[in-house]
C-alpha cells in the first residue's frame, strides 16, 4: 500500500515536503470526508460508509488503510476514530468549513449546506432579491 509520507516524492513535490505530503493525502477522494465524519464520534465501517454518502466499500477500505498508516485514525472497540494527531488536524480544518460558507456566498452558490443535517436553497431568495432590486431601480 502506497500512501504519501513526508520526505518521499508525492504529487506536487519531488522532495516530499511535509505540507505537500499532507495535501496529497487530504486531496484523495473521501479522505477529508472520512476525517470530518469521524470528528463527531467513532463509528463502524458501515456507519462510516453511510455517513460518507454510501462510498464504495473498496474505496472506504483503501482510505481507512491510508489514514491508519499515516496515524490520523485508529481502530478502536467502538469502531474507527481519530487519533490525537487526527483530532489536531481536524481542529485546523474545521474553521475552513466555516469560512467556506462565507466563500460560497461570495461566489453566489445557489445551494449552501449550513450543516450536516440541512440544506438551504438560496436560489429563490437570490431571485426574489434581484427582482426586488430591479423593481426599485425602475
Amino acid at each position: 500500500m502506497s500512501f504519501p509520507v513526508p520526505g518521499m516524492p508525492v504529487r506536487g513535490s519531488k522532495t516530499g515536503k511535509p505540507i505537500m505530503a499532507l495535501f496529497d493525502l487530504l486531496g484523495r477522494t473521501w479522505a477529508l470526508g472520512i476525517i470530518w465524519n469521524l470528528s463527531k464520534t467513532a463509528c463502524t465501517f458501515r456507519e462510516l460508509q453511510s455517513r460518507c454518502e454510501n462510498i464504495s466499500p473498496t474505496l472506504l477500505n483503501t482510505r481507512l488503510k491510508e489514514l491508519k498508516g499515516t496515524l490520523l485514525i485508529e481502530k478502536t472497540i467502538q469502531g474507527y476514530a481519530l487519533t490525537a494527531a487526527g483530532r489536531e488536524l481536524f481542529e485546523l480544518i474545521e474553521p475552513m468549513g466555516q469560512w467556506s460558507m462565507q466563500w460560497a456566498t461570495y461566489i453566489g452558490t445557489n445551494n449552501i449546506v449550513k450543516d450536516d443535517s440541512s440544506v438551504k436553497d438560496s436560489s429563490a431568495e437570490n431571485n426574489s432579491a434581484k427582482n426586488s432590486e430591479e423593481s426599485n431601480n425602475e
